[in-house]
Order: structure tokens, then sequence, then C-alpha cells
């Protein structure tokens, strides 16, 4: 191992399911799927993901969550707490910084680790990967695949080989014949549009992407091929990039019925701000770039996005830019499927906003005083009483309630 890169691929198992039937043993056993709630078959929105149990039905993540109903109905099916995952994801980050410093997130349920320096502290790599398996399970509750390889990519594919309580060793010499018999699909860069193109060249395998002349390649794809052709070889000298910045926060809300309403459209926009804004301060960042999404009954999907000079946390000001950039969509005769806000551009305030508001005006400093304030008080209820204890109001609010929207999760494996 003297000189012997060696990378961990850390993935905890059906997460979100896992951790609700951690919570809830008399889910245990059962198919869980957590998404939207499926309305006995007629429901919308996804499954996020489900539990291995609810996986032998053939219900995957992503899949229309009527579908999913229909696959299964008598499966638990759950809105989801991402409070909950986000706390659980935390302890699993810092059990991660114990086996190494050296952690790259990719998601709130999976991490690259560079154990290089660190491995033979704990006998050998082997050794580190039981040990690290087996304390997130004594610690959490719940459990994770590893795979171990020269970088990332094997590294990435070995993780996913023997799920779940997966753990896959490869060593630098076994990596082309690791590869070899996979699908090409495997690869990282290569989504269904590359793979027709590869099929019909005769390339389903790793191994064949690895056979064919990376000059033939080149020319088809350009540099894209050549970068294939060196993954198809398990050629990969990516970094385990350790300062992982979050780059946007974001809510969207698929509404139970399609909706011409301008007011609920409006007032949904106003709770995603709210919720947004939360997020965002609970993180301690601001943004510059409100980007609204709106998706029709046709699955037509559009976004608009403006930035400003000022950071932003608040929900009024989100609110107000995301509704200035939905006025530029044309909705006549169209019914709305789907609505959601993103703030990106973040930073820490930090200074910035100390400069700012040393040259702004006493009025805009009490403003924004009593804007903070304000926030600071709504986010206070919140931890207290919940996401949903309190809810900003909007002038556009008419008689019809508008619907909860759903905080988004990320479809897992």
């Amino acid at each position: 191992m003297e000189n012997e890169r060696v990378i961990v691929h850390v993935d905890m198992d059906a997460f979100f399911a896992s951790v609700e039937q951690r919570d809830n043993p008399e889910y245990r056993g059962k198919p869980v799927v957590v998404g939207a709630d499926p309305k006995g078959g007629h429901g919308r929105g996804v499954a996020a993901t489900c539990s291995y149990e609810a996986r032998q039905y053939g219900i995957h993540s992503a899949m229309p969550i009527s579908q999913a109903f229909r696959l299964c109905p008598n499966a638990v099916f759950l809105r989801g707490r991402m409070d909950v995952y986000e706390d659980v994801s935390r302890e699993i980050f810092r059990i991660l910084e114990q086996f190494t410093p050296d952690v790259e997130p990719v998601g709130i349920d999976e991490a690259f680790l560079d154990v290089t320096r660190t491995a033979r502290l704990f006998g050998d790599k082997r050794a580190l990967a039981e040990k690290l398996q087996k304390r997130i399970e004594e610690q959490t509750g719940l459990t994770a695949s590893l795979g171990l390889g020269p970088n990332k990519l094997i590294a990435k594919i070995a993780s996913d080989m023997k799920k779940p309580r997966g753990l896959v060793i490869v060593e630098p010499h076994e990596v082309e014949a690791f590869l070899r018999p996979l699908p090409v699909e495997k690869l990282w860069g290569v989504g269904k549009k590359t793979a027709a193109v590869l099929h019909e060249l005769g390339v389903r395998t790793i191994g064949d992407l690895a056979g064919t002349d990376s000059g033939e390649m080149i020319r088809r794809f350009g540099k894209h091929g050549e970068c294939m052709w060196e993954l198809a070889h398990g050629r990969d000298e990516s970094q385990v990039e350790v300062s992982w910045v979050v780059k946007s926060v974001g809510n969207e809300h698929t509404f139970e019925h399609d909706t011409d309403s301008p007011k609920l459209v409006e007032a949904t926009l106003m709770q995603l701000s709210e919720s947004v804004a939360h997020r965002l301060r609970q993180a301690g960042l601001r943004g510059r770039t409100v980007t609204v999404k709106i998706r029709f009954e046709n699955f037509t999907t559009l976004t608009r996005s403006e930035t400003v000079e000022r950071l932003l946390d608040s929900a009024p000001e989100i609110f107000e830019i995301a509704t200035s950039n939905l006025e530029r969509v044309r909705m006549k005769d169209h019914k709305v499927r789907l609505v959601g806000v993103s703030v990106s551009g973040l930073e820490e305030p930090g200074g910035q906003r100390q400069t700012l508001l040393f040259e702004s005006s006493h009025e805009d400093r009490e403003r924004e005083r009593k804007r903070r304030l304000l926030a600071q008080a709504i986010d206070r209820i919140k931890e207290r009483y919940g996401e949903n204890a309190l809810r900003q109001g909007t002038s556009l609010l008419g008689p019809e309630p508008p619907e909860t929207p759903e905080r988004r999760a990320k479809p897992e494996r």
C-alpha cells in the first residue's frame, strides 16, 4: 500500500426508507415507499426511494407514485421527513470523518473518502472498511454498502455490486477484469443517448469499449469519446474534493390537480419561498440568483432566473423576484402541474452585508434590522413546532387554500 491510492465510496442502503423502518419497528420487513401521497393510485409526484422489500415488486426511485401503488397497494407509503434525514446524514458524516479528513459528500446519503493516508492506521484497507461499516450500523442502526478501489470510478461502481450491506474491494491489478463484463452504461458520462450510439457500434460492455480504437471514439464523440475510452480502462485521476459547497437551495411542489388558478400558483410560490428562505438561514447562506420553475400539464418545463446585487435569504424578497420571473412566462390556455423556486449564487454573508449596511441610510438599516428580527422569530417557531407551523401570507390568497408544498427529496438508487 506504500504508493497505492485507496478510495472508498460509501452509499447508504435505501436511506430514507431505512430511517423510517428504524424509527418505526412496525414497518420492518414491509415494503416502504417514501415520496408523494399515492391517493389510492391517483396521486401525483414520484417515489423518492423505497425499501428493498418494495423493490421486489418492481418499484424504484423516480417511478410515478401512482404506478408504485398499482404494483404494491399494500406498501407503506410515507411523505418523508427531510429534517430527520438531514440530522441522520450529519451523524453519518461525523462518523466518516473519524476515518479520514478527506471526505467528499456526493449527496445526503453518499460520499467518497480518500483513505490513502489513514488505512494503515486501522490495519489495512479491508479492516478499515469493515470497521467503518460496523460503526455506521452500531451508531445509527442503518446499513451502508462500501466499494474500495484505486480511484473514484472503481469505488463508485464497486459499492453498487452487492447491496445491501455490501463490501467490494477491487485491487489495482483487478481493475480491467472487474470492468470488462459490466454494461457500458455503468461508466460516468454514458447516458441513454450515448449508450444507444455505442450499441449501434456493437459496444455493449465496458470491455467492448476498452477494445475499440481510441481514435475512432474521438472522431465520433470528440473529447468525451477520449474520456469514455480512458474510463473503460479504469483510468480516473479525479480527486476527492474535500471542500464541498452547496450550489443551490430549492423546493418544488406538484399540484394534486393541474391548475389554471394564478392565485393558487402564486400562493404556492409564497410558501415555497418561505421554505427556501428558512433553509438558507439554517445553513447560514444567502444567494443572489432566484430561479422559478414551472411545468405545464403537457410536461413542458420552463425556468426563468434573475440575479440581483444584494444577497437574499428572506421569503418576501425571494417571492418578489420569483413572481416577477413568473410573469415572463405565458401561461394562457395552459394548466400548471408543478412549480418550484430555488436560490443559487450562494455565499456566507459576513463582511459584504456589514459593508452594505454601513453604506446604507438609517431607514434602510432599520428596515434590515426589523427584517432580520422577524426572520429569526420565524425560524425559532419553525424549529420548535415544525416546518409547517407558520407561513407568511400573501395578498393573492383567495378562498381556495393552497396545498402544502412537499420538500424535494433526492431520488436514491
